[in-house]
Parts: structure tokens; sequence; C-alpha cells
């Protein structure tokens, strides 16, 4: 029988709203062992992700993007638009500021292997599973998805 992502995925899971501080989010992924949270606005519609990916930046910092000078002129050999995320992200103090918009979604009645497959072209660990009307139900993880295949073996 083939599973759907509602018969692995963790219901009704932990979240923030994007004014959450920083520091909260972190101590939440520290405390829970998990790898990232749904950021949700009050009506509960997913506005984003925040990952320790994203919550790295705070640790690592940025470097500016490498440019050259000629004839007293700016030519940046890295796109700067990538330089203002990063310092962003590394200077953000609230959920909201440093969470990758956009996340990508399934929903839950779509097949284990469909999921499966997002996550491995989107090269991501998480996947929120939202209803028709964008309201978060649940989470599904690369773990969970492992946790399955360990089972049926």
């Amino acid at each position: 029988m083939v599973k759907t992502v509602a018969e692995v995925m963790t219901p009704d899971p932990i979240v923030v709203g994007p004014q959450t501080p920083i520091r909260e989010a972190i101590k939440i992924i520290a405390e829970r062992s998990i790898s990232g949270l749904p950021v949700v606005d009050d009506q509960g519609t997913l506005v984003g992700i925040i990952s320790e990916t994203d919550l790295l930046w705070q640790e690592t910092g940025i470097e500016p993007p490498v440019y050259i000078m000629f004839l007293d002129s700016v030519i940046y050999l890295e796109n700067p638009a990538r330089y203002d995320q990063e310092l962003h992200k590394a200077l953000g103090q609230t959920v909201g500021e440093v969470m990758s918009n956009d996340p990508v979604t399934i929903k839950s009645d779509q097949p284990l292997r469909k999921a499966a497959k997002l996550m491995q072209e989107k090269s991501i660990r998480r996947l929120a599973v939202t209803d028709n009307a964008g309201q978060l139900i649940g989470v599904l993880t690369s773990g969970d998805i492992v946790r399955v295949m360990a089972a049926e073996l």
C-alpha cells in the first residue's frame, strides 16, 4: 500500500511567528532537537520556514562581494543583492528577518514518494504540509521518511 504524507507527517508542529525573537527560535530548536520551525502569521497561514541554516548566518557573518575599480566605477564580480540578503540574515533580530520566504509545501493526500522526490529536487530537509487554504497542518522531514523506510525493512 502506498503511504501518504498524512500518514507520516508530524501533525500540529511547533511554530513561531515572524515577530518571534531569534533567541527564542534558537532556544526552541536546540531544546527540542529539531532542525527548523514553520513560521505562521496570526491566522495560522504559513509564511516561511526558519532552519538551522538560516540561523548559521548569525554566527558566521558575511563577507562583502568581490569587486574591482575601473575608471572610478565599481564593478561587482558577485551579485550585490546576495550580499544584502546575507547581511539581513546575519543582523536580523526577529524570525521574520531571518527566515526563508516562500517555503516549499505539499498537501497531506500526496504520496510519500512525491514528497521524497520534491525534497530531493529542492535540496531541502523538511516540507510544510498545508491544507487548501494555506493553513499549516503538519511538517514532513527527511528523517520521517527514513524512519518509514526502516520500519518497512
